[in-house]
Order: structure tokens, then sequence, then C-alpha cells
């Protein structure tokens, strides 16, 4: 196909965390040209209740990132894989004044632990056109107070992109760093205005526009070892 991977109805996708946000998003385009999407919330009941607000054949499963050694048995009824997509995230703000190690913990866990055990419990599945995407973010480059754990992680996740394109090979493997998503549920509602103020772009990304980044990066054969920036330009002012 050109160096491409499957695309519409010929692809199976996992994507974890599509219950909300861009991962839900990603899967409701995903489902509609007909590829078979696999879909994770933290609970049976969270990913049963996106599927059913989704449908379009859309499969759900219960995933907690955060608790890896449950992974495999979370996955075991999936098979053959052509894209996964990693986009589960755990909002956190802890300072070093007021460190909160347990929170600490379970979002490293589930970053860097629970991503790398997504794609090891997965490896043997992977089709031979396989790709991989994981989502980071911009807090690495641009941190605020009581980033320190979410900065750490996401510089993680770069780190990952680098060492699984070699060891993943031929999978492909690529990151996508948002930074602040206009539409998205979470920053729709806030006063963005300084940010848009130095985003050379002019105004804040869309879901829709990780959403197609995403795809591009699932579909095009030459992209791997990649870590995206999505910003709008934001991090050349």
């Amino acid at each position: 196909m050109s160096g491409n991977s499957a695309t519409g109805s010929n692809r199976t996708i996992v994507v974890l965390g599509g219950t909300q946000g861009i991962g839900r998003e990603l899967v409701a385009h995903l489902a509609a040209q007909g590829t078979t999407v696999y879909l994770s919330g933290r609970t049976m009941a969270s990913a049963q209740k996106a599927v059913d607000e989704i449908g379009l054949g859309t499969r759900p499963l219960a995933v907690d990132l955060s608790e890896p050694t449950t992974i495999r048995d979370a996955l075991a009824g999936v098979g053959p894989v052509d894209g996964l997509v990693i986009c589960a995230i755990e909002r956190d703000s802890n300072t070093i004044g007021d460190y909160d190690i347990a929170g600490a913990i379970r979002l490293v866990t589930l970053k860097l632990v629970g991503y790398t055990e997504a794609i090891h419990v997965l490896r043997d599945r992977f089709t031979p056109q396989a790709s991989v995407v994981l989502f980071g973010g911009l807090a690495m480059q641009r941190p605020y107070p009581g980033s320190t754990t979410v900065s750490t992680v996401n510089g993680g996740v770069v780190g990952m992109v680098n060492s699984l394109a070699t060891e993943l090979a031929p999978v492909r493997i690529n990151a996508i760093h948002p930074g602040i998503i206009g539409d998205s549920p979470y920053w729709e509602d806030k006063d963005n205005g300084h940010i848009i103020a130095r985003t050379p772009l002019g105004r804040l990304v869309t879901m829709g526009e990780v959403v197609g980044a995403v795809e591009f990066m699932l579909t095009n054969g030459g992209v791997n070892a990649v870590n995206l920036a999505m910003d709008g330009g934001w991090l050349v002012k």
C-alpha cells in the first residue's frame, strides 16, 4: 500500500483512553471510517457508556494503566492489532512545597510503566505494518508551578519513543505532544486569551487537528521516532 498502514475497514486499532476528550474524538473518527476500534476506560462501565454513545461497532475495554500488572488480562481478548494509540492521561498538580508522593507514583506508573506494559502485552499481536502513537504533552518544555511530575513523565515519553523505535522495528512508534487544545472539555471554558496572544497561529489547536495528526502517524509508513508538538507555534514565542 505504498508504504502505508492498513486503512478503514482493513484496520483494527486499540485506543487506550478513549472515553473522553481527544481520545473519544479519535475513536469516533476511526470508527466512522469502518475501522474496528477497541476503546478503553478505567472501568468497564465508563468504556461501555462511551461505546453505547459512539456506536459504529466500537468495542469496550477496562484498562487501568496505573495498575500495570492487570494490563495483560485486560487486553487478553484483543486479536491482531494494526494500530495502538495511548492517550490516557491523569491531570496532576504537585508542587515541591506540598509534594504528594502517592499522586506522583500513580502518574509516573500510569504514563511510563503502564504505557510500556501495554506495548509489551500487544507486541506479539502487532501486524507487520502496525504503528504506535503515544500522547505526551508540552509541559516538559513549558513547565508551570506544580507541573514537576507532569513535565518529567512527558519527557519520559520522548525517551520511550526514541528507545522503542529501535526495539519495536519494523513497527513504527511516534508521539503527539499537545499544548492547549481550545475545544477540549478541559480547556474550552477557560480564559486562554494570553496563550492565543503568544501563538503565531493566532488561535488554539483543535481536537480535530490533533486527530488528523494521529491519523497521519498511524498511516504514513515513513514517519517513525517523531515527537510532534501540536501547539500552533506557541513554543517559538
